[in-house]
């Protein structure tokens, strides 16, 4: 009988948590607002401009999911977070969604109980150095001293890797990259190491980029993925199917450009009716509008627009698509089926 009422309790106590856990998509819709955390700046990514508004490759996420939630991709709050600050800021409520530079791993997925809604960015740890420091390779780094950001994977990859070669190091903890620039430049630790696509955005915005070099090694796999809390299946799915959405309408030729004509009646493809609202009732399943997905596109454009525009080849952080092209390409980025 004691049992049967501890069992019942927790029972209630457990769907009660479940419906406040639930509420995220309510409680967005309510406060017309997405509260979406990003890194404290790191150029290419999510980073404020001359006029104070945040733009970046991590920001285009947010302003997606605030256009198929809320129909406006300037209906968020971005709220800077470090490596320490994100994982709280998610857990507590403070933030509905986390866009920022954050490696899927077994831990974070299980353990600290947050939910990766899809990869936006295949990347790799690596190192940079001055081209002065004469060095080719990270295995001459031997008793040098690194910047490297604290309450990251990049702390544990860097210690796995120096103890697999039997070299040594000195870290200097850094708690943003702002910091880590500061810190590199004056010369306070003789290389940086962080996620390839961080390094490629710091050395861009140094005075000489070209005395800077990245080393050849890298030394992690480090999948980019938003997340959300645990135990909200709802929100996890709206997420996950607007990142979806901007990867599957590149694979489909659906650009800023055309969405529009596109959009104005059902054409052709099935699919891409499916996804732009002109047939079928996908928006509804989500708990959105019809033309949620045609609003997530329209805020930034697609993923190759998105990528080109902030960290592309002909943008100031250059980087290649590699990885990060469509499978059609040769590259991971793979979207479900929308049916």
């Amino acid at each position: 009988m004691k049992k049967s009422l501890i069992f019942g309790v927790l029972a209630v106590a457990g769907l009660s948590a479940g419906a406040a856990a639930a509420a995220t998509l309510d409680d967005v819709k309510a406060r017309g607002k997405l509260n979406c955390g990003v890194t404290t700046g790191l150029v290419g990514f999510a980073a404020p401009d001359a006029n104070g508004d945040w733009q970046g490759f991590d920001v285009a996420v947010c302003r997606a999911v605030a256009a198929a939630v809320l129909g406006d991709q300037n209906a968020v709050e971005f709220v800077p977070t470090t490596g320490k600050t994100r994982f709280t800021a998610l857990s507590s409520g403070e933030i509905d969604l986390l866009a920022r530079n954050t490696t899927w791993t077994f831990s974070r997925d299980v353990d600290l109980k947050f939910e990766f809604v899809g990869v936006n960015y295949y990347d790799g740890q690596g190192f940079m150095v001055p081209k002065a420091l004469g060095v080719s390779s990270a295995k001459d780094l031997d008793g040098a001293t690194v910047c490297v950001q604290t309450g990251t994977t990049t702390e544990l990859n860097l210690a796995d890797y120096f103890r697999k070669n039997n070299i040594s190091y000195e870290p200097v903890p850094i708690e943003t990259n702002a910091e880590g620039n500061q810190q590199y430049l004056a010369g306070a630790c003789d290389a940086y190491t962080t996620d390839m696509s961080g390094l490629a955005s710091t050395r861009a915005t140094f005075e000489t980029p070209a005395d800077h070099i990245l080393l050849p090694e890298i030394i992690s796999k480090e999948p980019l993925a938003p997340l959300v809390r645990h135990g909200d299946s709802e929100w996890a799915d709206v997420v996950r199917w607007t990142l979806n959405a901007l990867i599957a309408a590149e694979e489909m030729g659906i650009t800023s450009a055309n969405i529009g004509d596109l959009s104005a009646q059902a054409g052709d493809s099935p699919e891409v009716n499916r996804l732009l609202g002109t047939e079928g009732n996908l928006g509804e399943m989500l708990g959105l509008s019809a033309d949620w997905a045609k609003n997530a596109i329209m805020a930034s454009g697609n993923y190759g627009e998105i990528f080109e525009k902030n960290i592309g080849e002909a943008s100031p952080i250059g980087l290649a698509r590699g990885l990060n092209a469509q499978w059609t390409d040769g590259g991971l980025l793979y979207s479900p089926p929308f049916r």
